[in-house]
């Protein structure tokens, strides 16, 4: 069974999971927020190794080695500029959708996830956790591997709009 968990705090501390979802921009390179975060934390040969996959495309998603993180891999994803990239919701989904693909194809346990695009690209909170959720949900009967997906919300107030949607998505764990 795939348990799925929110978790408060920095999506570049996480080391009880295997990858961790970087929001990407489309040239995977280091940036402000969740982009920043990783690369800081990861030194520079993150951006080195991703200078050749750029750039992506909204929704989808690479993946890199771990570098100085304690994951052993970095799974990147251009999420969608709320209304400007479009239609937002799909391309949404399919970073989630993605990124839980290539963590299967990699045979990797656990997964960990931001807020994809509700920084700088301006996706509205509470839409974003529907979707991400959604997304997950289609993905879990279909996961080999993966048997931990966690999201991690920097701020209070994102934590409670995703653990609201959360425990309306059915995929709230209980242990």
């Amino acid at each position: 069974m795939v348990k799925v968990e929110i978790v408060r705090g920095n999506i570049a501390s996480q080391p009880d999971i295997d990858a961790v979802v970087n929001a990407a921009n489309t040239r995977l390179m280091p940036g402000s927020g969740v982009a920043g975060a990783i690369h800081s934390a990861a030194g520079p040969g993150l951006a080195e190794e991703c200078q050749a996959l750029a750039p992506i495309a909204p929704g989808q998603a690479v993946i890199t080695s771990g570098h100085r993180l304690p994951n052993r891999y970095v799974i990147h994803c251009l999420g969608p500029v709320y209304g400007v990239d479009e239609p937002s919701d799909q391309l949404l989904g399919d970073c989630y959708r993605n990124a839980l693909m290539l963590a299967d194809q990699h045979q990797l346990s656990s997964l960990a996830f931001p807020a994809i695009s509700t920084g700088v690209f301006g996706y509205p909170v509470d839409q974003a956790a529907d979707v991400a959720f959604a997304a997950i949900a289609a993905m879990v009967p279909t996961l080999r591997s993966v048997q931990r997906i966690r999201l991690v919300l920097f701020s209070a107030p994102d934590y409670a709009v995703f653990e609201a949607a959360l425990n309306r998505s059915g995929l709230a764990s209980t242990d």
